[in-house]
């Protein structure tokens, strides 16, 4: 395939030609095998990035899928439903958002094994480098992995709260489940000390990997969290880091908001911090159109494969893009749908294949319908989380398609980079912490910050804002990027009911940890509530 984004993908092919080897893992002492020797220690800068592969692929893994479902799917955002008994899976995505998740749910697991096997990979790298001649690059390196371990355990701390930290790989004395305030220390320590050694470049060199400002861009959040996380507030600290970012000058919100989030996106893209790079052929697993593309829509977006599309868009989520100039709005396919040329998209099916309910005396008649998604998501049997699979129901709620699908790629793989941490995320934090009661700083204000980032979407600008102003733009800025269930239990609105959720147990703010984990591991303690 010819495709248009290997250029930018020079230093995941690096990573992904590793020297070490390492199994998958969530056990933290699993032994592991290694390819590298004394005789053969990486000595460059470029020799120590490929060496550290295996850590860089591990990561990669569950941000195409289970991390993206499960941090989306549990909020306001968005539901993934059953149609006629397809995509219920034993309960899998909808106990996400009905807040009922048991310790048994296969997405959960993934996403602690996904922490861990990095975690446990990062510490054998650490391991296996320790004995390797002191340099510039080695010092580098060895920071940027104690910056991913620590980033793993930021992932880890948020969703499971309290969690086990094992800095040593084959240590098996601290297994147990560690308090979360310690395991935010000790990911705060760890950062603040790898900041000196981690580079300050910013471009195609490091793309993919830790610097400087994405162990700022971490600590930030977890100090915009800390009244959660530990019970303290640290909002001038949060400041504090989005002053290091926004003062270091490397980034900025660049004019094509859609644009950012294409196959063809990159190390170009001003506002991405930290971006994990996926391509259809060298790095694949991400496949989101798969999940929120119709699959009507496949011939309009030259799809090779027809897309599921379970995921649908809450109305009352979607009213947030209250704005009509607002570029961000179309991300969202809503209405009647057409194709490039103009022509209506339409669908060729009988009255009963249309509307399920159909009563008329010619059930088989056909029908020519035009593809229109609809505002309202309608429970046909919501016990089993079911709206019905004929076409109607195939066309309830909007759909966000801000990772524009990938019609390059001759499978359900696309080459969009997913950004973890974006620059605009930054300025909407730096927004929040002051509204909380930290200093304003550099001449900054909540207003100047929000409308800095409502101006790049061509939104109007606001004359005065709060901090429910704030999350509505966070909602707007941020839609389908993993934040949202991180926002409303920041804001206490993750109780709040939606759709045919009811739950408002705060215990549910974090998820269980597995129980496969549990019988592998007697040291961890489960979480209250499961």
């Amino acid at each position: 395939m010819n495709h248009i984004k290997i250029y930018k993908k020079l230093s995941i092919v690096a990573l992904l030609a590793g020297a070490v080897y390492l199994p998958s893992c969530t056990k933290l002492d699993v032994a592991a095998k290694s390819a590298l020797t004394p005789s053969n220690f990486p000595t460059t800068a470029a020799q120590f990035v490929a060496a550290t592969g295996p850590i860089y692929t591990s990561f990669r893994g569950a941000v195409g899928r289970e991390y993206w479902l499960l941090q989306n799917l549990s909020t306001d955002e968005n539901v993934l439903v059953a149609r006629g008994g397809n995509w219920l899976d034993g309960g899998t995505y909808s106990t996400v958002n009905l807040h009922t998740v048991t310790p048994d749910n296969g997405m959960v697991g993934t996403c602690w094994s996904w922490g861990y096997t990095t975690i446990s990979n990062c510490n054998k790298v650490l391991s296996v480098f320790a004995s390797a001649p002191e340099s510039a690059a080695k010092q580098q390196t060895i920071a940027e992995i104690k910056t991913m371990r620590a980033l793993s355990y930021f992932y880890m701390m948020d969703l499971f709260g309290n969690v086990p930290i094992s800095k040593t790989f084959g240590d098996t004395t601290n297994l147990g489940t560690q308090p979360r305030a310690q395991v935010f220390a000790f990911i705060e320590s760890e950062l603040l000390a790898q900041i000196p050694n981690l580079s300050a470049t910013v471009g195609a060199s490091t793309y993919g990997r830790p610097t400087k400002y994405l162990a700022y861009a971490i600590l930030a959040k977890m100090y915009l969290n800390a009244q959660y996380y530990i019970g303290t507030s640290k909002y001038q600290e949060a400041v504090t880091m989005c002053d290091n970012i926004i003062q270091g000058g490397q980034y900025n919100l660049d004019t094509d908001y859609l644009g950012m989030f294409k196959a063809s996106n990159g190390p170009a893209i001003k506002d991405f911090i930290f971006a994990v790079p996926f391509d259809a052929l060298l790095a694949q697993g991400m496949y989101y159109a798969r999940w929120t593309i119709n699959p009507n829509l496949a011939t309009k977006y030259k799809l090779p494969y027809t897309p599921d599309g379970p995921v649908y868009t809450y109305k009352e989520y979607y009213a947030l893009f209250n704005d009509a100039n607002d570029i961000r709005k179309k991300q969202y396919l809503t209405g009647k749908q057409y194709n490039n040329d103009g022509t209506p998209i339409n669908i060729t099916t009988t009255n009963i294949g249309l509307d399920a309910s159909y009563s008329g005396p010619n059930p088989t008649a056909p029908v020519i319908h035009q593809l229109e998604f609809t505002p309202d998501i309608v429970w046909k049997n919501p016990s089993t989380f079911d709206i019905g699979n004929d076409e109607l129901a195939n066309e309830e709620g909007y759909r966000n398609n801000k990772f524009y699908p990938d019609s390059l790629s001759t499978t359900r793989n696309q080459s969009n980079d997913v950004p973890m941490f974006r620059y605009a995320d930054v300025l909407l934090e730096k927004a929040e912490a002051i509204l909380r009661g930290a200093t304003a700083t550099n001449g900054d204000s909540p207003l100047s910050l929000v409308n800095k980032v409502r101006t790049r979407a061509k939104a109007a600008s606001l004359s005065a804002v709060t901090l429910n102003d704030v999350l509505d733009e966070r909602a707007r800025e941020l839609a389908m990027e993993c934040w949202r269930r991180n926002d409303l239990i920041r804001y206490g609105q993750f109780e709040k009911t939606w759709g045919i959720k009811t739950d408002a147990n705060p215990n549910k703010r974090i998820f269980p940890i597995p129980r496969s984990e549990m019988q592998l591991n007697p040291k961890l303690t489960q979480n209250t509530g499961y």
